[in-house]
């Protein structure tokens, strides 16, 4: 699955357009390494992503297309 479309999934991120361009602006890390939208999310990745002066950092548990809005915090972990 294309990380921006995890990161809309899982609701880290509200619209996919937002993930889109965090991940242009470069504030979204996969594995120490900054990484594009188009990037395919694999488990066991850990994301880590800056807003603005708060920091989040995630693994990814689980990859699934849909997902309700309960067991959206399910798909990772914070680390």
């Amino acid at each position: 699955m294309r990380l921006d479309k995890f990161l809309k999934v899982s609701r880290i991120i509200k619209r996919r357009t937002i993930a889109n361009e965090a991940c242009d602006a470069g504030r979204v890390i996969v594995n120490g390494k900054p990484a594009r939208a188009s990037y395919d999310v694999k488990v066991g990745d850990i994301i880590e992503i800056t807003f603005g002066t708060r920091e989040f950092k995630a693994e990814v548990l689980t990859v699934k297309e849909t997902v309700k809005k309960e067991d959206a915090a399910l798909m990772y972990k914070i680390i």
